[in-house]
Order: structure tokens, then C-alpha cells, then sequence
């Protein structure tokens, strides 16, 4: 079910939409930023005023946007209640990821940092794979043709395998002070990850979305 103004059913929403496509790629410029402060060895406070500006803009994008859906039902009546409240879980999921790119950025600003870990190649790999994931989101709002079943199985596949991370952070015999702060950056890409794959259904299957990805 691809929601009616994806078909040109009511261009009184499109820009709804391109605007939550610019808030994708503002939630992946943050991301891409905490993510190298945390694994680069980069001084955080170097990029944390532009991660903490991004994240206002998205921020303030989606409180605009709720406002003008609310204003379209009161103008338009209950027509398109199913078509707004997609766009409204759109904006909900897309704000919250820039939320958990803010968290990477506050646990670099602790003094976390990934830089000369024993694995940091799989890392920064993981890192790529995920920020690759805004750039497809992106392009399933854009394009509006519903979600490829690869993109499907390849964010499923990556929160699959960040949860073993983290299953196995919870028997692992190192210090605390080592595994902990692990354990909470892949909670926190998780959810990215996880907002990113609601996003694009709240746009594209808007039935089927679960608002547990908080």
C-alpha cells in the first residue's frame, strides 16, 4: 500500500514529503559526523556544534510539518486521515534518528572513543553499511515505489547482527569500562537503523508499521 499522494493523489502534500527527504539526508550528515569523532579519535567538540544545529533543524522541520498536517485534516476533513498520519509517523521515525546520532555524539563527548580498537575495520565498516541505508531511504521517499525487498533483508540482516553484538557484549569477560560503552553505541544503531526501516513503511505500507523502535 503506497500512500495516495506517492500515486499524485494530492499535491497538497508533496512537499511534505521532499522536506522529510531533506530531513534523511540531515539525520545522515549528523550520523556520519558523531560516528567519526567516535571512531576517528577526532575531537568531538570540533563537530558537535554543527551535529547539535542539524539536529534543532530536523527537529524544528518536523514540529512545522505535524502542524501543517494537522491544519490540511482540519481543511480537508477526514479524507486523508490515513495519508497523514503515514506522514506523521514519517517525521516521528525520522526525528528519532537524528536523536540517536546526537547519543553517538554525546558518548564520543564522554571520552568514548573506538579509535584503536582491536576491530575498528569492522566498525567503520558496520558505520558505512548504515549511513548507506539514509542514501537508500532517501531514495524510497523520493521515488515513492515502494521498498525493494533487498533493502528489506539487508536492514534486517544488519539488526540481526547488531543484536548479536550486543548479546554478546552482555557474557563478554572484558572491563565494564570497555564493553558497556560498546553496548550502548549499538543500541543506539540499532535504533537508527530500526527508524530508518519504519520510516520508509510509515511512507510506503503505513498499515503495517509498530511503533516499538523508540
Amino acid at each position: 500500500m503506497v500512500l495516495s499522494f506517492f500515486r499524485g493523489g494530492d499535491s497538497g502534500l508533496d512537499h511534505v514529503v521532499t522536506r522529510s527527504v531533506a530531513m534523511v539526508t540531515d539525520a545522515r550528515h549528523s550520523f556520519d559526523l558523531a560516528c567519526t569523532a567516535l571512531m576517528s579519535g577526532a575531537d568531538p567538540r570540533s563537530i558537535a556544534g554543527d551535529v547539535r544545529e542539524t539536529d534543532l533543524r530536523i527537529n524544528a522541520n518536523e514540529q512545522q510539518l505535524r502542524g501543517e498536517l494537522a491544519v490540511h485534516i482540519s481543511v480537508h476533513g477526514p479524507n486523508d486521515i490515513g495519508e497523514v498520519i503515514g506522514l506523521i509517523l514519517l517525521l516521528k521515525k525520522i526525528e528519532r534518528v537524528g536523536d540517536h546520532a546526537k547519543n553517538i555524539l554525546d558518548l564520543a563527548e564522554t571520552g568514548v572513543s573506538f579509535a584503536s580498537e582491536s576491530d575498528i575495520d569492522e566498525l567503520l565498516e558496520e558505520r558505512r553499511i548504515v549511513s548507506g541505508f539514509f542514501t537508500e531511504a532517501s531514495e524510497i521517499l523520493a521515488e515513492h515505489d515502494g521498498i525493494p525487498e533487498s533493502f528489506r533483508d539487508r536492514v534486517n540482516a544488519m539488526i540481526a547482527q547488531i543484536q548479536a553484538r550486543i548479546d554478546a557484549y552482555m557474557t563478554s569477560e572484558r572491563p565494564a569500562h570497555q564493553i558497556v560503552p560498546r553496548a550502548v553505541y549499538h543500541r543506539y544503531l540499532k535504533r537508527i537503523v530500526a527508524n530508518l526501516n519504519s520510516a520508509v513503511l510509515a511512507a510506503t505500507e503505513p498499515v503495517r508499521v509498530a511503533d516499538d523502535s523508540s
